[in-house]
Formats: structure tokens, C-alpha cells, sequence
């Protein structure tokens, strides 16, 4: 088959961890992030990144700068034309890719590297042992050359005012609606969880570079105690995203006839077939469902479209999984029996949840797979905010034809939305439809959170203090319950 030389390819992945107890000791960001780099060009077989024309990293939170690219260029000795940063959400390293893909089929770029990484743990443990870490700072007036990615200010005024705005708020919410909605008990459903964490659990124990590498029993999962505290029910800690990592991973993108002029060997080359981005209705508040994430379904089934094949041709998939509301929302829009292996690293809890990094890990880890196995296609989706953003990629070593790309957006804002109620408009009678309750670090219940339908089809937050309440609500099915809020938006029962 020929192809043509602006086809894009993914020639070189790398991962780095480090896990240097002084703090001291451990690389900053930017150069931990271009070890990784470094590792990727190992990968492909290169000695030199001298044709680097555009240096893109996704952004991090552990070290504040303005333009990191810079800095990690410097790190590696090379002078890119361009030096770009995206915004936020973990939907970002596969929407880069995306986006890579199309600027080089389109011929604005010939090779390009992308990274990012976290150094979490190593602030974590600065902050605890009072220790100033000498890492460089950006100066204010410095800009990167670009942003790539949408930039959404992803809560409602009601949700801020009301103090529910955390991911271990919500995610539990998206949970304990799919538990109703299955018709399953607190009971059951914890085992149903446990044991679709253990299987995570057990690939992350063969990853070699996941943060834990130990195979979890779904007992041991969801047995809550001091090591396994509760802390948005119904997720104790290992059911939660585990950011309290030093990771980084980078790609190496170019076109083929980049590929064949520096010489890199066929059986490093992967091929992104297709991508989609889109994101639901950017606000809790407005959705329609907890249950359903019919912008998933959306782009899911266009990114599979444009590769022209089918979910059940997909051999090779990674779902994002901060946490399992996550891959339960996931799985289901795309069709995927939640039975079937759907994660390649073990997930944000076991493998690492470098914030907004992860899926640049599961792309380099499903690359690897597609590498090894040429005939099969993989599936990659990355989710920014609360089930919010989201970014689609079909992969193979076998090329296919031109990269295509879908934003079916307009789409998705046409779907009805439900009109966020605040407080004092929404007291009165009301229905649960999702709920959490927050733990404090001792693992006592502390607040009670409750999404309700009011009876003009509105949706108003309820909270509750109340010690009884919050214990209650740890107990039983709660959804579907009717309620009352009163005027300060107080949960009544």
C-alpha cells in the first residue's frame, strides 16, 4: 500500500516515573518530562530531535508555569518553532493527538513531540517536610506560541455557591443513579464495583509502569478501614483517581515521509486512524440523566465510523477510569459488556492519575499492544471534568486511509437540558435521582449531597449535615426517594 507522505504516524512513546522520597532529590517537571522525551526518542530509534518543529505538553498543576514547553526544550537542547500548551481536562493528550494529526496531514507541522507529566508526590512531601523545592519559575511576561484545546468553565453558579464542585462529589453521584437504575442494592452493588476494580487491579499488576503493581482481591477493594478509608460513598480510597504520583509520558508524531527521512524502523510506526472531540452540557446542573452520556455515545460512534469499523472489530481498548461511575458511563454508551478487560495500564487508582496526563500513559501503553500485534485496532477515550470533555482515537499498525476527525457538537447542544433551580426557588417538594455522601478523613460521614427533580422537570441541589441523615443515606436506597428542601436548601426527609 502506498501512503501518503503527509500520513500521520506515532513512531516513539515513553513512560518515566520517579519515586525519590527527598524531595530534594527528584527531578522538577519540566525535566522529568523530558526524560520521558528522551525515552521516546529511544523508542523510535532516534539520536537526535533536532527536526522537532513543534514541542506541545499538556498542562499540569504540580508547578505553576506559564509556557513549560520552553523549559523542557531547553532541557532537551532543541530549538522548536513552535512551543504550545493545552488546556485543561484529562480529555487533553488524546484531543492532542487529534489535533497533531491534523496539522501534520495538513502539513503545517512535520514532527512533532508531545508530553506532560506530574510531580504530585514530590510536592506532597515537600509541603509535609517544610522543604522549599529550588525549581525554576517562568517569567510572567513569557507565553506559550499556542493553546490548543477548549478551555470550559465546567460548574454552575448554583453548583459554586453551594459547595459541589469536587470530582469525589460528583462521580459518586453518576454512581449510586447507575445502582437504581440497574435495580441493584448498596450490597450488591459494592460487590459489582469491587470486582470490576479487582480486574483493574490485576492488569496494573503486570504493567510495568504502574504506580501499584499489586493484583487487589474485590474483598480487599471494598473493605473500608483505616488503609481504605470511605470517602465519597460509595467509593472508599482505592476506588478513587490515585494523583499522588511522579509520572510522565511523551509521543513522538510525525509524517511518513518524516518517518522514512530520519530513518525510523516500520515496526515502530503506529497509525491514528480517526478522532473525535465533544463534551456533554458543560454543567451538571443541565444534563439530562445521570445515568446516560449521550455525548459519548455521540463521538463514540463517529470515531469508529471514520475508521470504518465497528466496536466489536475494536481488539485493543482503555477507558478512562478515574473512577468506575466513569467506565460504567463509558462501557455502556459505546456497547462494551463491562465484563470485558477494558483497561491497558490498570486505571487512574492502580496505575496512576497524573491529573490531566493519564491517557498520554494509556495511548503509549496501547501503542506498545498495536506494535506487537499489527492486525488489531485499539480504542482510546480520554474524559475531562465531570464526564464532561471528551476525546476519541482508533489506532493500528496497519495503516488505513486518511486521518479523520469529527467535533459533532451541535449535535449534543440541541439535546434537551433540565434548568438548574437555586436555593429558595427550590424549596418544597422534591425526588432524589443522585446522591453521595462525603466522608471526612477519619472516615465519619460529614454531608449528605442529593441531586432532585423538582415537579416542573427542574433540578435543585439538597445537603444535609445532620449526623442521622448522613448515615442513613450510607444505608438503603435512596434514589427515587421524595423529599423536601427547604429555603436554604437544607435535604429534609
Amino acid at each position: 500500500m502506498t501512503l501518503d507522505p503527509r500520513t500521520p504516524v506515532i513512531v516513539g512513546v515513553g513512560q518515566a516515573e520517579q519515586r525519590i522520597d527527598d524531595p530534594l532529590a527528584a527531578a522538577p517537571p519540566t525535566e522529568f518530562i523530558a526524560s520521558a522525551v528522551r525515552l521516546a526518542a529511544s523508542d523510535a530509534g532516534l539520536s537526535s530531535l533536532a527536526a522537532v518543529d513543534s514541542l506541545r505538553v499538556v498542562s499540569f498543576l504540580s508547578w505553576r508555569y506559564r509556557d513549560p514547553a520552553r523549559f523542557i526544550s531547553l532541557a532537551l537542547g532543541i530549538t522548536p518553532k513552535e512551543h504550545a500548551l493545552t488546556t485543561n481536562g484529562g480529555n487533553s493528550p488524546q484531543s492532542l493527538v487529534n489535533q497533531t494529526a491534523l496539522d501534520i496531514q495538513a502539513g503545517r507541522n512535520d514532527v512533532v513531540v508531545l508530553c506532560g507529566g506530574e510531580t504530585s508526590r514530590t510536592r506532597k512531601r515537600a509541603r509535609a517536610a517544610g522543604v522549599e523545592l529550588p525549581w525554576p519559575v517562568v517569567p510572567e511576561d513569557v507565553a506559550p506560541d499556542r493553546v490548543i484545546g477548549e478551555e470550559l468553565k465546567m460548574n454552575h453558579e448554583i453548583e459554586t455557591s453551594r459547595q459541589i464542585w469536587a470530582p469525589i462529589q460528583i462521580y459518586p453521584m453518576f454512581d449510586t443513579a447507575l445502582r437504581a437504575h440497574a435495580g441493584r442494592s448498596p450490597q450488591e452493588h459494592m460487590v459489582f464495583l469491587s470486582e470490576l476494580w479487582s480486574r483493574f487491579s490485576h492488569v496494573a499488576a503486570g504493567n510495568p509502569h504502574a504506580w501499584i503493581r499489586k493484583a487487589l482481591s474485590p474483598e480487599e477493594i471494598r473493605a473500608v478501614g483505616p488503609r481504605n478509608r470511605m470517602i465519597g460513598f460509595p467509593y472508599p480510597k482505592l476506588m478513587n483517581s490515585n494523583n499522588d504520583v511522579d509520572q510522565s509520558a511523551s509521543l513522538i508524531m510525525c509524517s511518513v515521509e518524516a518517518a522514512e527521512r530520519m530513518g525510523i524502523a516500520r515496526d515502530r510506526w503506529v497509525f491514528p486512524l480517526s478522532g473525535s472531540d465533544c463534551h456533554e452540557h458543560m454543567y451538571v446542573s443541565e444534563r439530562w440523566e445521570f445515568t446516560e452520556t449521550p455525548a459519548i455515545k455521540l463521538a463514540g460512534k463517529r470515531v469508529l465510523e471514520l475508521a470504518g469499523t465497528s466496536i466489536d472489530e475494536i481488539d485493543v481498548v482503555d477507558l478512562y477510569s478515574c473512577f468506575p461511575s466513569a467506565v460504567q458511563l463509558g462501557a455502556a454508551a459505546l456497547g462494551l459488556p463491562i465484563t470485558r478487560q477494558l483497561t491497558r495500564t490498570g486505571g487512574l487508582p492502580f496505575a496512576g492519575g497524573p491529573w490531566n496526563n493519564y491517557v498520554m500513559h494509556a495511548i503509549a501503553t496501547v501503542v506498545n499492544e498495536l506494535r506487537e500485534r499489527p492486525a488489531e485496532k485499539g480504542l482510546v477515550w480520554a474524559n475531562g471534568g465531570y464526564a464532561t470533555k471528551h476525546a476519541f482515537g482508533v489506532y493500528s499498525a496497519t495503516p488505513g486511509g486518511r486521518f479523520a476527525h469529527d467535533y459533532p457538537q451541535d449535535q449534543i447542544d440541541a439535546m434537551p437540558k433540565r434548568t438548574p433551580v437555586g436555593v429558595g426557588e427550590s424549596a418544597g417538594a422534591g425526588t432524589i435521582e443522585a446522591y453521595t455522601v462525603i466522608h471526612d478523613r477519619d472516615g465519619a460521614p460529614e454531608r449528605a449531597i442529593a441531586a432532585c427533580l423538582l415537579p416542573n422537570g427542574g433540578r435543585a441541589w439538597g445537603d444535609s449535615l445532620a449526623p442521622e441523615l448522613c448515615a442513613a443515606m450510607c444505608e438503603g436506597e435512596w434514589v427515587g426517594r421524595a423529599v423536601r428542601l427547604s429555603d436554604t436548601g437544607e435535604l429534609l426527609v
